[in-house]
């Protein structure tokens, strides 16, 4: 007897070593699970169940056990009992992580929105799109195309594609949703956001009230050493040489900023320039935040920011779904967290195909978009201005002047104005470019007649 209590003792004992010493990574699993059970419940109205099995699934995240209180708008999570973390969920601007210390008030400021519809055929306005017929379309073959990019393993994983849509000359020639899912589906853009946020300096850009290539000024402590040199220009570009650390497979840089901290632009503004602007890419979270941060000091009111966006931009093309989710203290998490339609996506990619111009509005200038699709110095031709590029020829079977947003678990936004094309595709696995440009080298196959 005395042997078997010694053993479990002693094994008690291993177990708790185990906990205290984990116990960082703990938290971190379970600030993530919280976090996004809130958003997908409260924004995109999916289950408590269904997303505990889904999005809450990966081989960490499963250990979270995560609830939704629906009365007091929260969820919880914990890991065995242990790093209980809480999400609470506010309209119009999403969930946020808080602590015991964190004071919620009913007066938040959230964005003011314009929501009337226009009355012109989707992607233009909010009526049906048009039933169009290009001759040049396979259409049997661009269906079976769009069906195997739902069926079958990747790399021994389900496809778990959710949504896929394409654009052509404008107009929809074929779309497709998992089961649950459908063109009114809210779902998460994750690093798609950082494009977004990017689309705002363009329209500062275009109306004289911004120069990117200019020192960043608004900063106080950069003025104090080599960061203030740093250009915004640098900062869209990755490559402002300062440090961060973006690994989600450890404690790091980007997992503290997310999922520890209030103010997520406070720690990659804190960070030192270890590296000369324009030697190194570093592809950095905190550096979008950062950008989040600069926008922000563009104007006189938190109100004026939080409404910028949508004024200026999404709700002018009529993404109306779409939302953009804040921190604690007010700025948009431009690194991670937007929510939209696969649909008003697409539309997004439809603006960057159309040279900015939005019914016959220059919404961002054709200079810009030339701007964001250039390399920079750092990356091989594969970054531009927080956007990812294909003039390397990573992509082989895709034309090198696609462009795409692109987030984590295969959220992509193509854009191919080659090809007048715009391919959105939305899910939860991690496809890499040789699982898009297979799908790309028989998506072009089906509608290769006139636009070779």
């Amino acid at each position: 007897m005395k042997t078997l209590k010694m053993i479990g003792f002693t094994s008690l004992f291993i177990v708790l070593i185990i906990i205290f010493y984990n116990a960082p990574k703990l938290k971190l699993i379970s600030g993530f699970a919280a976090k996004n059970l809130a958003s997908s419940f409260f924004i995109a109205n999916r289950s408590e169940d269904y997303t505990n099995k889904t999005d809450n699934s990966s081989p960490l995240i499963k250990l979270a056990n995560s609830k939704i209180n629906l009365k007091e708008k929260i969820a919880t999570s914990n890991v065995w009992g242990f790093a209980k973390e809480k999400a609470v969920y506010r309209d119009g601007i999403g969930a946020i992580l808080v602590n015991k210390d964190t004071v919620l008030t009913d007066d938040y400021l959230k964005p003011n929105r314009n929501l009337t519809s226009i009355p012109l055929p989707y992607p233009y306005g909010n009526l049906p799109a048009k039933d169009t017929i290009f001759n040049n379309v396979d259409y049997q073959l661009l269906n079976n195309v769009i069906n195997n990019s739902f069926v079958g393993d990747y790399k021994n994983k389900p496809k778990n594609t959710r949504s896929l849509i394409v654009l052509y000359k404008g107009q929809i020639i074929a779309e497709k949703y998992a089961d649950g899912f459908d063109k009114n589906s809210l779902l998460q853009g994750w690093s798609i956001t950082k494009s977004l946020l990017t689309t705002c300096f363009g329209i500062l850009e275009k109306d004289g009230d911004f120069d990117i290539n200019q020192p960043i000024t608004a900063f106080s402590d950069w003025l104090k050493d080599d960061r203030k040199n740093i250009t915004t220009s640098q900062l869209l570009r990755m490559e402002s040489g300062l440090e961060w650390e973006e690994n989600y497979s450890t404690i790091c840089d980007v997992t503290k900023m997310l999922f520890k901290d209030n103010d997520l632009t406070k720690r990659p503004l804190s960070k030192k320039q270890t590296s000369p602007a324009e030697t190194v890419f570093n592809y950095s979270s905190g550096t979008s935040n950062i950008l989040s941060a600069l926008l922000r000091k563009q104007f006189n009111t938190h109100q004026e920011y939080l409404d910028f966006p949508y004024q200026e931009f999404i709700d002018k093309i009529g993404m109306h779904s779409m939302l953009m989710e804040t921190d604690i203290m007010g700025n948009y998490v431009a690194s991670s967290y937007s929510w939209a339609t696969t649909r008003d996506w697409a539309k997004f990619g439809q603006l960057m195909l159309n040279d900015g111009i939005w019914n016959g509005e220059q919404i961002v200038s054709k200079k810009w978009v030339n701007y964001i699709t250039t390399p920079n110095k750092t990356s091989n031709n594969e970054y531009g201005g927080h956007w990812w590029l294909n003039k390397g020829d990573y992509m082989p079977n895709v034309p090198k002047d696609c462009f795409y947003a692109d987030g984590f678990q295969g959220q992509r936004i193509f854009v191919i104005p080659s090809k007048e094309l715009v391919v959105v595709r939305f899910g939860v696995t991690e496809l890499n470019r040789t699982e898009f440009y297979t799908m790309f080298d028989h998506l072009l196959k089906t509608i290769c007649k006139s636009i070779q």
